[in-house]
């Protein structure tokens, strides 16, 4: 048994590697992705749901497969003290289908359409736009098989990154086929890929006999060389799933979705059957994905439910915000605070106190300086300064002339201009002049 290792005084202050501190600079363009995703979730149909962190391990181990990377190298599997497996969700499609079975949310010809968002973990080399805690919004339609639904999936996932005003994506499509014709089709990439097997990596190798479809995701570039003169699983589907992969290709040449064909798409996970996807941006790099999804048939009854087709999508708010950063798009307005209110001297902290809260009650953002007179309490000066830092666009200054005519001082912090406005006005003053900037 391994023994762990013990934390030293140097770097128990940080956090551990491949994770990180999504702090205030960033924040707010989280927050903004997540509102347009949202909107358009709903604008399609989509319901949001919230899935638990950690699950039981088979659910992954037999969801998403013993022979995927995820499941061999890279979850972060514990006992609990009740002698229970249990993994912190490496993705979210698995847990979807479980809530899903477990209340009863597709019953006889009954879909349902939903999304959720967070965090994930992986134990995967960290590098850029890639974290071992990462988080995804993920969506999912449960229930219906036609090709319809694929296209829609696709659809949802575009119009997504086209809100948020992404640019230079494609969309890379792949069948992968279903029970019935997979078979024939593994055995033909076995055949190719023994005959070229001093050419592979050793992990390919060990794959090959078990999962040879994984070789044609190998990032290794002599596999991948390999890998591209491979047989296309598209020209080995049975009737079935041929006749499906041209309807999604023929619904989204309707919509006019521009797509191309990657015969090496296969995904990392094994529930997928049929329509494979991606989204890849232009300005990425190797690491280019910024979506991926399509059909998983037999998840459901592959961790014991019954037969529930789906189909879905996931995306990783790290890759989205650094693709909007690169291109420039906007994230809207920072949050700023609206109102810093300075009390001149200790006898006007209290009427400050009930001004900041009045404002707040009205749903003005406002802020005041929390120290007194006996605990580093600032003055005007620094008050002032502090209104400058953070942005704030308006200063109510309350000093002892204007606690005697019951006013207050608003100064517009950008043009230095001051009006004396009734303290009780001062709400629906700062509400007006914002409306009119």
């Amino acid at each position: 048994m391994m023994e762990a290792k013990i934390e030293t005084a140097e770097t128990q202050n940080k956090a551990p590697r491949g994770v990180r501190d999504i702090l205030p600079d960033e924040s707010w363009k989280w927050a903004y992705v997540l509102n347009v995703t949202a909107q358009t979730m709903a604008d399609f149909g989509y319901s949001e749901v919230h899935l638990p962190i950690f699950e039981h391990t088979e659910l992954f181990s037999r969801g998403v497969g013993d022979t995927t990377d995820i499941v061999e190298k890279e979850m972060y599997t514990f006992v609990d003290r009740g002698d229970r497996s249990v993994t912190l969700r490496p993705e979210a499609t698995a847990g979807m289908v479980r809530a899903a079975l477990e209340h009863n949310l597709c019953g006889q010809n009954v879909s349902s359409k939903l999304w959720c968002w967070g965090p994930m973990f992986r134990y995967e080399r960290p590098q850029k736009g890639r974290y071992r805690q990462f988080y995804q919004f993920d969506a999912e339609c449960l229930g219906l098989s036609g090709p319809v639904a694929d296209v829609e999936v696709i659809a949802l996932s575009v119009e997504i990154f086209r809100r948020l005003g992404l640019r230079n994506l494609e969309v890379v499509a792949n069948s992968v086929g279903c029970p019935n014709c997979r078979p024939q089709y593994r055995k033909v990439l076995i055949d190719y890929f023994t005959s070229k097997k001093n050419s592979l990596c050793k992990t390919c190798i060990e794959r090959m006999g078990r999962n040879p479809l994984r070789v044609l995701d190998c990032k290794v570039p002599n596999c991948g060389v390999v890998a591209d003169s491979a047989p296309a699983i598209y020209e080995h589907l049975c009737d079935e799933c041929a006749a499906h992969f041209e309807e999604v290709k023929a619904g989204l040449t309707r919509l006019g979705f521009p797509y191309k064909l990657d015969k090496r798409l296969v995904r990392g996970l094994d529930y997928y059957t049929k329509t494979a996807y991606e989204i890849l941006s232009g300005d990425l790099g190797a690491q280019n994905a910024v979506c991926g999804g399509g059909r998983y048939d037999n998840l459901s009854e592959s961790i014991g439910g019954p037969h529930l087709p789906g189909v879905g999508f996931a995306a990783g708010f790290d890759r989205v915000v650094l693709v909007m950063e690169q291109q420039g798009n906007s994230f809207g307005k920072r949050p700023r605070t609206t109102v810093y209110v300075v009390a001149q001297d200790d006898a006007a902290r209290g009427v400050a106190q009930i001004l900041t809260h009045k404002l707040r009650m009205e749903g003005i953002s406002a802020e005041q300086d929390a120290g007194d007179a006996s605990r580093g309490a600032r003055g005007f000066k620094a008050q002032m300064k502090s209104a400058n830092k953070i942005g704030a666009a308006w200063a109510c200054i309350i000093g002892a002339e204007e606690m005697a005519q019951n006013v207050v001082t608003v100064k517009n912090m950008t043009s230095g201009e001051q009006t004396s406005v009734p303290l009780e006005e001062a709400a629906n003053y700062i509400r007006q002049q914002e409306t009119q900037s």
